[in-house]
C-alpha cells in the first residue's frame, strides 16, 4: 500500500489500484500550503465525523473526482442535501465489500457535529483489509477498551492514530492502543495543527519505542510504502 499524507489527519492511501482519501482538512490548514488540493482525485471519500477539521475540502475535492463518499448515515445525508450524491452510508459495526477490499465501520469515543453546526452522528473508525493487507484508521477518538475487539477479529499491519492530546488521545495513550489493536506500526496524526494539539516529536517517538513499537511522523505531502 502507498500512503501520502496531507496534514493533520488527512491520508491518500493507494491499494487495490484505487485511490482513498481520509478526512480531506487541506486548504485551511496553514501547514498544508505545499500541496495542489486540485491534483488529487480519489476514487472514494472516507470521512470518520463531521467536524470543520476533516470535512472542510470534500465538495471541493468531490466535484473534480465524482469520488464515492463513506461516512455515517448522517454525515453522507448532509452531503447529499449540497448536491454530493454519490455517497454509500454506514454505522457502526457494519461491513461492506468494495472494491478496495473490505471495510468495518468501528466505534471511536468524540464528538460530531457539521460545518454549519447541525448534528453529525457518532464518530467512528474504519478497518479495511484486502489481499495486500490490513488497516486501522481510528479517526478523531479516545483510548477505548472497544479497540480490543479490533484484535480479536482482525490482525492489524498498521493504524493511524491520534496522538496530539486535548481533543483525542495522546501519546501515551496512542501507543497503548496500538497495544489494544495488536500492532508494532503507528502512523501519528491530529497533532501540530493547532496550538493545542502541538507535540514534541523526540518524546512522541522514544515513547513508542520503548514499548517496541514503531512511530511514523510523516512530512506534508511525503509518500510512503508500507
Amino acid at each position: 500500500m502507498q500512503v501520502t499524507y496531507y496534514g493533520h489527519s488527512s491520508f491518500l492511501v493507494q491499494t487495490q489500484g484505487k485511490k482513498l482519501l481520509f478526512d480531506p482538512f487541506i486548504s485551511p490548514n496553514e501547514l498544508a500550503g505545499s500541496i495542489d488540493i486540485d491534483a488529487i482525485h480519489p476514487d472514494f471519500i472516507l470521512l470518520s465525523h463531521g467536524h470543520q477539521d476533516h470535512v472542510a475540502d470534500v465538495e471541493r475535492i468531490y466535484k473534480a473526482s465524482e469520488a464515492l463518499i463513506i461516512s455515517s448515515f448522517e454525515v453522507v445525508s448532509w452531503f447529499g442535501e449540497k448536491g454530493l450524491e454519490n455517497y454509500h452510508p454506514m454505522n457502526h459495526g457494519g461491513e461492506w465489500q468494495f472494491d478496495f477490499g473490505k471495510l468495518k465501520m468501528v466505534n471511536a469515543i468524540h464528538s460530531s457535529s457539521m460545518p454549519d453546526g447541525s448534528y453529525g452522528g457518532n464518530p467512528g473508525g474504519f478497518v479495511i483489509s484486502n489481499d495486500e493487507g490490513t488497516f486501522y484508521y481510528a479517526g478523531d477518538t479516545a483510548l477505548s477498551i472497544d479497540m480490543k475487539l479490533i484484535a480479536d477479529e482482525f490482525d492489524i499491519d498498521f493504524a493511524f492514530l491520534p496522538i496530539g492530546s486535548n481533543f483525542t488521545m495522546g501519546i501515551a495513550d496512542a501507543s497503548r492502543a496500538a497495544e489494544f489493536v495488536n500492532t508494532k506500526k503507528v502512523i501519528g496524526m491530529h497533532y501540530d495543527t493547532f496550538p493545542y494539539i502541538k507535540i514534541d516529536h523526540t518524546t512522541a517517538v522514544e515513547t513508542f519505542k520503548k514499548k517496541g513499537q514503531e512511530l511514523m511522523l510523516m512530512g506534508i505531502g511525503e509518500t510512503i510504502n508500507i
